[in-house]
């Protein structure tokens, strides 16, 4: 029997955790956190979400440099000291999961194309959670090259059938992770009608 208890204080407690290192998810754990993706909700069952797997040092070096030489040549390029500490951050990285929407073109007249992108958004935050759940830190990031279209492309994601929707990386907390406090839901709720 599931604690219920213990379930829902873990998900109170889920917060992103960027600081990050070795080692990572097992292969066992990749397995656990990738099945939970797959029970994100999907009007349709059209399953949108695909993921790259980026794993081991020299990959990560690989997406890493790529991302950044797209960020450079981009209109907004990080100034030095933005670059050196985010390429300190993104190289001790152990698993990268970069997350793309499949947009499926036949049947966006029946499940609309926001639809697909809010199920590959459900798909990333179980990965997030599983992630939490099994005792690693993961963090969310759109924040280097996600919406340059030479990098989406640059990872097998044509931009006229996918959208990019960011990657996870995943490892190990460097520290605990920090407790946010958190705003009463009752500020962002009401009662209809």
């Amino acid at each position: 029997m599931v604690d219920s208890a213990a379930a829902i204080d873990l998900l109170l407690k889920r917060n992103s955790m960027k600081l990050v290192h070795g080692p990572g998810p097992s292969d066992e754990d990749l397995d656990k956190i990738l099945r939970a993706a797959m029970t994100a909700p999907d009007h349709g069952a059209i399953r949108p979400w695909r993921f790259k797997i980026i794993r081991g040092q020299e990959a990560i070096k690989e997406f890493a440099d790529l991302s950044y030489k797209f960020r450079q040549a981009s209109d907004s390029p990080f100034d030095e000291e933005k670059l050196k500490s985010s390429k300190a951050w993104l190289y001790e990285v152990p698993l990268i999961i970069a997350v793309a929407t499949q947009v499926n073109h036949q049947v966006t007249h029946k499940i609309d194309e926001v639809e697909q992108y809010l199920a590959t958004g459900a798909a990333m935050t179980q990965i997030l959670n599983a992630s939490h759940f099994l005792g690693y830190g993961a963090f969310w990031s759109t924040g280097i090259a996600t919406y340059i279209e030479e990098f989406q492309e640059a990872l097998g994601f044509d931009p006229l059938d996918y959208r990019f929707q960011g990657f996870i990386a995943i490892g190990t907390p460097r520290v605990p992770t920090p407790q946010k406090d958190r705003p009463d839901y009752q500020e962002f709720s009401q009662v209809w009608p």
